[in-house]
Order: structure tokens, then C-alpha cells, then sequence
């Protein structure tokens, strides 16, 4: 057996999406295989913190993230301090430890915007999934539909505007939004997932309650004509020759799949794989990769899909470039329904986080010229 692979698995952060992400991280870590990696946990509170122990899963409940038992750590954007920091009184910087590689389980704003992403390429570890560009174009949903048009994929019909625009005259944006959407319409922060701050509204005093609602999470709201169809999710794996998993259909238990139906009631159920025609199955496939690939992303995605009852018409809705991995998250099971176990798709996460890693570092970062 070779060295164990030392992987940083960061949680928490500074989102709506804190609680899904310490979920998400327990279930990653808890199916690592320990004769491959040890396991670094670096948690992130809700007020920014990073902190880290010997023992990864003592950090996952929600009470201990807070605990001053814990060392503070820090990832510098220097590639010569190699991963992790160790902090000191007044931060002062202790010592530095390899990380072979970094898991970032952060759903999110600060964390799967492009944000930590970022950081990780300034200090040169390799990291699990989708690079800068990818991860902040997957997380806007106004610039992600401006590429899924562009790379001829079927959107839904949306509106879109500021939260300075709406505090300045709310009504016109009403009015807007009713002449140009009609109702029902759902209304959704332009940069968070997990279906927070996402409200339906089938008249003007309920969209009114819904952009206010929406408003309170981001300064970027969206506002989408309803759609009457079946949701389906497909995984997507690999970074310049991505696959697509067989698609999976949510069936809700609200009247949509919020938030509460999500996380807390798990009133919605699945059905993997989703009971469709083969041509649709191999076209949300095809559509999978291409929004994969129009929004340049790596390593993995789960791409949201609705087939319109009566027409059968594939719209894409979104794409997610760091999916939950809880218990009852959609990407784990598709590929387990399509043949990758969950630590084999662990694994295949990181070897690919490894493999291009290695390509970037193929690009000069000084000029050189080419011999004649």
C-alpha cells in the first residue's frame, strides 16, 4: 500500500446552505476509504472562521463548530506555504502542512461561486470540481442561462433584475414580470441553492411577498414562468470528457421541492432511474454534458431538468456544480444506479481533482519564446 493521500475536507462556510453542507460532508467523510486517505477536516463557521481537530467527525454537529477546543487554520493564497496553516495568538502563522488535495463539500455563497475556488488555484492545491469560471457561472443563474442559450439548450422563459431596482419601484417590476411571465411564476435568488429563499407566486400580492422573500438571501433576483412537468436530475463526472449518469425523477411531496421538503419533512421521494423513453433519457444526457461543457466545468455536476407533460419537451433548469451528498442526495444515487459506488465515486473525484491539477500545471506562467 502506497502513502495515504492527505485530503482537506472543508465544511460549514458563510451560507444559507451551512446545514446542508455539514450533511454532505459527514456522508463523504464517513465513506472514505482510510487505507487511501487521511482525512483533514477544516470547518467553516457561519462567521468565517476556519478550524480544524484530530478527529473529523467530532466536528460535524452543528453545536461543536463553535467549540474552543479547536485549532484555528487558515489556506494562504501562497503556493510556497503547501495547503494548511496552522494559526496562532493574533493569527499569527505557526506552521504549514501539505494537503495532497482539497474536498470543497461548501454549498453556496463563499463557497461554490467561484470564491474558494479561487483561493485553492492562488495556493495551489488541487481541489475537487468545477474551476473559478464554472463554479461562478453555475452559481448565477442569470449568466448560466445566457450560456445554456448560447449552446442551444432549451431554457425557461425568466425575468430577471436587482434588488436596488425593486426597493427603487417595486410596482413596475410587478407589472413586468405579470405582462411579460403571466402566472405562476417562481422566484428565486439568483446565487444560492438548495431551494432557499425560492417561493412560488400565482398573483401579484404573492410575488410581491416572494421577491421580498428572495431579496433577503441575494441582490440578484430571478423570477421564471412555471413550468408544468416532470423533474429529472442527471449527474454529470470527468473534466474534458464528461458522462452523464441515467437521470432520476424528484417527486415532490409539497407543491414544490422547496427547502422543507428537501431537508427537514422528507416528503418528496425518487425514482432512479426515472421511468422515461429511451430518446428522451439519451437527449437529457446529451443536454447534460453540453451545459456541462458550456459553462466550461470539472470533476462534477448534477444538471436539473423538466420534460413538459403532454409535449415531452426537455427544458434545462440549472446546473449545480457542488450537489449535496447527503443521504437522500440525487448525484451519489444516479451514479450508484448507473454502477460507481459512493466511495468509488470518491475516488474518482479526487483522482480527477489530481488530473487537472496536473494539466494547469502544464501552462507557462512566464513568457518563453518559441524556438523557430
Amino acid at each position: 500500500m502506497g502513502k495515504k493521500l492527505r485530503i482537506g475536507v472543508i465544511f460549514g462556510g458563510r451560507s444559507g446552505e451551512h446545514e446542508v453542507s455539514l450533511r454532505s460532508a459527514e456522508s463523504i467523510i464517513s465513506s472514505m476509504d482510510k487505507s487511501k486517505y487521511e482525512v483533514v477536516p477544516i470547518g467553516i463557521t457561519k462567521e468565517g472562521r476556519w478550524l480544524t481537530s484530530g478527529n473529523a467527525t467530532a466536528m460535524l454537529p452543528e453545536a461543536l463548530m463553535t467549540s474552543n477546543t479547536y485549532q484555528q487554520v487558515a489556506i494562504i493564497g501562497d503556493p510556497t506555504r503547501q495547503g494548511l496553516t496552522r494559526l496562532g495568538e493574533g493569527s499569527r502563522a505557526l506552521s504549514s502542512e501539505p494537503l495532497d488535495a482539497v474536498f470543497p463539500v461548501l454549498h453556496g455563497t463563499y463557497g461554490e461561486d467561484g470564491t474558494i475556488q479561487g483561493l485553492l488555484e492562488m495556493a495551489g492545491v488541487p481541489y475537487v470540481g468545477c474551476g473559478v469560471l464554472a463554479s461562478a457561472t453555475g452559481m448565477d443563474k442569470v449568466a448560466m442561462k445566457h450560456l445554456f442559450q448560447q449552446a442551444g439548450l432549451t431554457i425557461i422563459d425568466y425575468q430577471w433584475f436587482l434588488r436596488a431596482s425593486w426597493e427603487d419601484n417595486p410596482q413596475a417590476i410587478v407589472n413586468r414580470i405579470a405582462r411579460a411571465l403571466g402566472f405562476p411564476v417562481f422566484v428565486k435568488p439568483a446565487n444560492l441553492g438548495s431551494s432557499v429563499g425560492v417561493s412560488k407566486a400565482t398573483n401579484k400580492r404573492e410575488l410581491r411577498d416572494a421577491i421580498n422573500d428572495a431579496s433577503r438571501y441575494d441582490r440578484k433576483i430571478v423570477v421564471e414562468r412555471a413550468v408544468d412537468g416532470r423533474e429529472i436530475e442527471v449527474s454529470v463526472l470527468g473534466n474534458d470528457d464528461p458522462t452523464a449518469s441515467l437521470p432520476g425523477e424528484v417527486i415532490t411531496g409539497h407543491e414544490f421541492y422547496d427547502y422543507e421538503d428537501k431537508y427537514i419533512d422528507n416528503a418528496s421521494r425518487t425514482e432512479v432511474p426515472a421511468k422515461l423513453p429511451k430518446k428522451i433519457i439519451e437527449q437529457i444526457q446529451r443536454d447534460a454534458v453540453s451545459a456541462f461543457r458550456a459553462i466550461d466545468g470539472a470533476g462534477l455536476a448534477r444538471v436539473d431538468f423538466f420534460v413538459e407533460r403532454g409535449t415531452n419537451r426537455v427544458i434545462i433548469n440549472e446546473i449545480n456544480t457542488m450537489p449535496g451528498f447527503t443521504s437522500i442526495s440525487m448525484y451519489p444515487k444516479l451514479w450508484q444506479e448507473s454502477g460507481i459506488s459512493f466511495s468509488e465515486l470518491i475516488d474518482r473525484l479526487i483522482q480527477l481533482a489530481l488530473e487537472r491539477h496536473r494539466d494547469k500545471a502544464r501552462n507557462l506562467t512566464s513568457y518563453v519564446k518559441r524556438e523557430a
